[in-house]
Parts: C-alpha cells; structure tokens; sequence
C-alpha cells in the first residue's frame, strides 16, 4: 500500500533524505564543543609567590593483626586485649593521633575483630584501616 500522486511514470519522493541534516547537526556539535571548551569561565587570577616549603610528618601508624587463633600482635609482638586497651589509651594520651592499619586473617573470628575496634574507639582513636591483599 505505497502513497501515489500522479501517473506511475514519475516516482515521487516519499521519504525525506536525513544525511545532509545529520551532517549540520554533527558540525553544530562541533563548533558548540570546541566554543564550550574555549570559552571555560574562569576568574583570572594573578598569584602571589612564596618561598615556603610545606613540610609534613609521616603519620604514625601502628599496625594490629589478629591471626585464625585469635591471637592479637602490636606490629609483630603477641598481646593480649588488656594490654592492647593500655597501648591504645597511652597512644591516644601521647596526642599524636595515630591511624591503625588492622590486618585481620580471613578466618579470624568477628569477636575478635569487634573487641579491637571497641578498644580503638574506647581510646578516642578514629583513623582505622582494614588492610587486606
């Protein structure tokens, strides 16, 4: 069922050709990316130069790992919960707000794991990271 004006001899066009819009809209594009690009709002500033090196402390880390046994070491040493509580508040006390790097065995028990941070944020110390492979 095609439409038809006139005789069958002339074809008449039926559907509108898209390619020379198509190619218009794609150098609009074009241009409105390159002028986006160039015409970036930005408030010019002149800066001024200083001489100062800014200079910053390694933070100090202290690193807890609890094995498959549930067994807690402060960096390589065994410890138990109690000492760790002692360590933790003296670190807390001593003001430098050290981060805590924990390093957790995959078959570690959770209570373990809970204990430790319950230590932590006892302390006041809030910088943990979980440390895994």
């Amino acid at each position: 069922m095609a439409f038809q004006l006139g005789d069958d001899d002339f074809q008449s066009m039926s559907e509108m050709n898209l390619i020379p819009l198509i190619d218009v809209m794609l150098v609009l594009m074009i241009i409105f990316l390159l002028t986006a690009t160039v015409l970036n709002p930005t408030v010019p500033l002149d800066l001024p130069k200083t001489s100062a090196v800014i200079n910053e402390q390694p933070p100090e880390v202290i690193q807890i790992s609890i094995d498959k046994d549930a067994g807690i070491f402060w960096d390589s040493d065994p410890i138990s919960i109690e000492e760790l509580d002692v360590q933790l508040q003296q670190q807390s006390a001593s003001g430098k707000d050290p981060a805590i790097q924990l390093r957790a065995d995959k078959d570690s028990k959770y209570d373990t794991v809970a204990q430790v941070l319950a230590s932590a944020s006892q302390a006041g110390l809030s910088k943990i990271a979980f440390v895994n492979e």
